[in-house]
């Protein structure tokens, strides 16, 4: 009988651990993950390839057995039929959009999109596609994140200045509404730096060097506004985060309000067998006293922009100065206490 009571409170004692902690990788595979919390879910993206596929979830370790569903599924054919790349589903003045990037099977077509679901649950109600959302230029577009700042909406994104590959650059541009810009693009982050510019390719047809800033995120923190990029291909073990900083009382449509920061802020940890952590997102615990990273990763060197990236996410904090302090991606299978509950009721 005794052993079977300590058995029995062994059993209770893991459950209730399981129930107050969370292992990464969140799922197996899944690049280019995002996270928005609202009314005591999360609801969550990653890039699937052939359309926008959504998950809400209660609990981050509840990702591998939420449900799921395609919101909407690339056309067979045209401009938006192939590589749809980086979903971001968010809430916007009372309104779900889901943004991503697609083309139609050549990369230098990739563009931005948009949808829109009135309904208050973004997995019901309709999902109407309203269209492409660019600027004059009609550049090369993607990863596309938006934010309102100080009263007005604001997107970022990953472009090329001109109509061949070679260098990608993080531009801004100002809103009218959550689907068209409002004036011209400005170009706020250029791969300056040598941990920015590791981008060989020996792909056939394709320049024998590419120098990346894409994946940008907007993280706002007290009186200053950040945003944190991915540098480096992809394809590459060098892919890591990098960082620039403006006022928040700033013109943040002024390039020169921009600094940016020397090192990496985020980067492989060979120690703890991650490569390649980038593409990061942010959200708030739902009590919203903490701040939750989220981005992909690889467990082994050379592994590339495939399907061995797998979500992951960690707690970060704040230095002295007011900016974020990433720390060391964790080692896969460590348990991490999962996001403080209290008010539920908090939005990213």
């Amino acid at each position: 009988m005794k052993k079977l009571i300590l058995l029995l409170f062994c059993f209770l004692f893991a459950k209730a651990l399981t129930a107050q902690t969370f292992k990464n990788p969140l799922l197996p595979s899944g690049a280019d993950p995002y996270s928005f919390y609202k009314d005591g879910y999360y609801y969550y993206t990653n890039s699937t390839g052939n359309g926008v596929e959504l998950w809400k979830s209660k609990t981050l370790a509840g990702l591998k057995d939420a449900p799921h569903k395609t919101i909407w599924k690339a056309p067979a054919t045209g401009a938006y039929s192939k590589n749809i790349w980086a979903p971001e589903v968010m809430f916007i003045h009372g309104k779900w959009y889901a943004y991503f990037a697609a083309d139609n099977g050549k990369n230098e077509n990739h563009r931005m999109y948009v949808l829109e679901n009135q309904s208050a649950d973004p997995m019901f109600g309709e999902w109407v596609f309203k269209g492409q959302i660019t600027d004059a230029t009609n550049k090369w577009a993607i990863d596309g994140d938006v934010a309102e700042i100080n009263g007005k909406l604001y997107m970022i994104w990953s472009g090329w200045e001109g109509d061949e590959n070679g260098k990608q650059e993080i531009f801004m541009a100002k809103l009218k509404n959550p689907w068209t810009v409002d004036g011209e693009r400005v170009k706020i982050s250029s791969p300056e730096f040598e941990w920015e510019q590791h981008g060989d390719l020996n792909n056939p047809g394709n320049p024998p060097h590419v120098d990346v800033n894409e994946g940008p995120q907007f993280l706002v923190h007290n009186d200053k506004i950040f945003i944190i990029y991915s540098a480096s291909g992809c394809w590459t073990d060098f892919y890591a985060l990098g960082m620039i900083t403006a006022d928040l009382s700033s013109d943040i449509l002024n390039p020169k309000s921009w600094v940016k920061s020397a090192k990496p802020v985020f980067e492989r940890s060979i120690e703890n067998g991650v490569y390649a952590p980038g593409h990061n997102s942010f959200f708030k615990s739902p009590d919203g006293k903490e701040d939750w990273i989220l981005y992909h990763a690889n467990d082994k060197p050379g592994q590339g922009c495939g399907n061995f990236r797998s979500p992951r996410a960690q707690k970060f904090t704040w230095n002295a100065d007011g900016t974020p302090n990433f720390g060391t991606p964790l080692k896969t299978g460590v348990e991490i206490p999962v996001p403080a509950e209290g008010n539920k009721n908090k939005e990213n």
